[in-house]
């Protein structure tokens, strides 16, 4: 069943100050967990998982990595990163 209805918004502006010097040149939500992915691909296939089809992901601090990543890893068309 596909959730037409619901909008994700995921919240990917962290500086993680407490995560330094993870968090030197890139996001909170762009830290590498495992080699492979980011933490913001979390809240992204839990959004996925649940059919939810239009996500959002507002990014502020430090976004390039993270922008970069989504781009890369993501190819739908109901996935949106604002700046």
């Amino acid at each position: 069943m596909i959730n037409n209805k619901v909008l994700a918004i995921v919240l990917g502006g962290g500086q993680g100050s407490r995560l330094y010097p993870l968090t030197d040149k890139r996001s909170k939500p762009a830290v590498p967990i495992a080699g492979k992915y980011r933490l913001v691909d979390i809240p992204i296939s839990n959004c996925i998982n649940a059919d939810i089809k239009r996500i959002f992901v507002l990014t502020q601090f430090n976004s390039a990595s993270l922008n970069k990543h989504i781009k890369n890893t993501y190819h739908f068309s109901f996935l949106v990163v604002l700046l």
